[in-house]
């Protein structure tokens, strides 16, 4: 193809009028890639050394003493447990009362032969298990080992998506680092929880969908300067008045199919990836829509609806669907899993054409919603959404006052504890991300803040239920995304003054040292290490306030 710029066509439609197809400005491949992309990322080799020296630092915060404390903490209890039960049967069993002492003692095998009402997908609780399938079912290490892993990879995976929406290696690596220190990120990726998980494929879906807007941009610009040049001499045939009003079709978009696998993996691992599916397939569309308009498409809405839409439905929506009855493999093919005959004991005229299997899937999925929507007990660390970005109400995993330390009281404490220097700027750079959007129509805050919304806001629409603070771990990469771009602010554009650069690198380099700074301070409480009774107390003055 020729690199030569081409003039805009215009086409003549049926009844009045001109359309202009094609941008006025130079108009080749390049060119129009470059509008439609922005500049490339500086930083040179530091592209990946900063990437994966924050996935270091983020690996020996997480695996340094995984193992401690040796038991089971928080809601581990169900957890890890469940994860045992899927590796011997392929479906959650029932334990006895006094099953958590068994287990933290390292015999497992008490576990009872009939199966458990459990309320969340398997998908995270399958992942634990492949730690325990690793390292055993008999230690702490073992069933810990996948959240670790998975906590690792999201720094730099945080570190790689902020690097590509901000165009500079710097703020790439100071999103991994932020998120690498943080207690709240921290805590959960040493204890088997669900929500590191939840979190890990959600993120993953967004890097996902980053990576196909690059490449949806590229193609485009490829095929509209293809239908720029079509007619010419040795040319292909004349492209249809369709394709130049409408613009091109783009065909199967890979990272899209990625996105809904990753998509129905965090569905699978629990139901509050539900808005995340509505929110990311409303973005990735939003971007084709942009991306016909700059490029000078006419009916740049009704051809990014209809030409890309339609199909980004059907790359997200139903690949998540898929994957997520997948995840239910080992609940399909077992004979006595909760609620696995409700079908045949409970004959339907209306819904009989569907298979048993489903019914009684759906079933089991209409109990669990309801318990979900009616949990309401009193919990000691239960926290309003209201609380959650000003880490209103941390949580504790684990306390214990061990004997037989230096001091002559200690304290061994697990406490989801946000570093407060970064939960606090995140929580205050959101107002900027919101003037940034509406002001600047900046795509990247319209990116942040609907990965925030919808990780956050759903919580509101049931007051009435018990929440915790340690959900926020779904959207906190979206957080420090927000706070990074203001990173960016200070630190200044390419073209800045030297004087205006170097006050910037000063100031960020200084909020960076601070944030290291406090979350070396609240380490021991984060991880579970032995301390004199009066440095567990002095680190713990910001949750007895707050």
């Amino acid at each position: 193809m020729s690199h030569t710029a081409v003039p805009p066509r215009r086409v003549s439609p049926r009844q009045g009028g001109s359309w202009v197809v094609a941008p006025a400005r130079a108009f080749t491949p390049d060119a129009l890639a470059a509008r439609l992309l922005g500049p490339p990322t500086s930083g040179g080799p530091l592209r990946w050394i900063l990437p994966v020296l924050t996935a270091v630092l983020a690996g020996v915060l997480r695996f340094v003493r995984l193992g401690e404390p040796g038991s089971l903490v928080f809601d581990e209890t169900y957890y890890v447990k469940d994860a045992y039960s899927l590796l011997l049967s392929g479906y959650e069993r029932e334990w006895p009362e006094d099953a958590d002492e068994s287990f933290n003692a390292g015999r497992p095998e008490v576990l009872l032969g009939s199966p458990d009402y459990v309320v969340h997908p398997p998908v995270g609780k399958w992942m634990i298990a492949l730690g325990m399938l690793a390292f055993g079912s008999d230690n702490a290490f073992g069933w810990r080992f996948s959240a670790a892993v998975v906590g690792t990879l999201s720094v730099l995976l945080l570190a790689l998506v902020a690097q590509r929406m901000f165009g500079s290696a710097a703020l790439g690596g100071a999103a991994g680092l932020l998120l690498a220190v943080d207690g709240h990120h921290l805590v959960e990726s040493r204890t088997s929880l669900l929500d590191i998980f939840l979190s890990f494929w959600l993120l993953a879906a967004f890097a996902a969908l980053l990576v196909d807007r690059d490449d949806g941009r590229r193609r485009l610009a490829r095929r509209l300067a293809a239908l720029a040049g079509a007619g010419h001499a040795g040319a292909p045939a004349p492209p249809s008045d369709r394709d130049l009003v409408y613009g091109p079709f783009l065909g199967l978009r890979p990272w899209r199919l990625v996105a809904g696998i990753c998509l129905g993996l965090a569905l699978g691992t629990k139901w509050s990836a539900l808005p995340f599916i509505a929110v990311l397939g409303l973005l990735t569309v939003a971007w084709d829509l942009s991306a016909r308009r700059i490029a000078g498409i006419h009916r740049w809405i009704l051809g990014g609806v209809v030409r890309d839409g339609l199909l980004a439905f059907a790359c997200i929506v139903p690949v998540a669907l898929a994957t997520y009855l997948g995840s239910w493999t080992g609940w399909f093919r077992s004979d006595d899993a909760y609620d696995r005959h409700w079908a045949e004991q409970n004959p339907s005229a209306l819904w009989g054409w569907l298979p048993d299997s489903l019914r009684s899937l759906a079933e089991y999925h209409r109990s669990a919603y309801s318990f979900h929507r009616g949990l309401g007990s009193d919990h000691p660390y239960e926290a309003s959404a209201w609380s959650w970005l000003v880490v209103g109400r941390p949580t504790s995993f684990f306390y214990e006052k061990p004997g037989g330390c230096a001091a002559e009281a200690c304290s061994q404490a697990v406490t989801v504890l946000g570093n407060p220097l970064i939960w606090w700027s995140a929580a205050l750079s959101l107002l900027v991300l919101l003037f940034a959007w509406a002001g600047r129509r900046d795509w990247r805050a319209a990116a942040v803040l609907a990965g925030v919304a919808a990780g956050y806001l759903p919580w509101f629409l049931y007051p009435e239920r018990t929440t915790f603070y340690f959900y926020a771990v779904a959207f906190e990469p979206f957080l420090v995304l927000s706070l990074v771009y203001c990173l960016g602010l200070v630190l200044g554009s390419a073209d800045a003054t030297a004087h205006r650069r170097r006050r910037g690198i000063l100031l960020v380099g200084l909020f960076l040292a601070a944030a290291v700074a406090l979350s070396a301070y609240f380490l021991p409480i984060w991880t579970a290490e032995i301390i004199p009774y009066d440095q567990w107390r002095s680190r713990m003055w910001l949750p007895s306030w707050i």
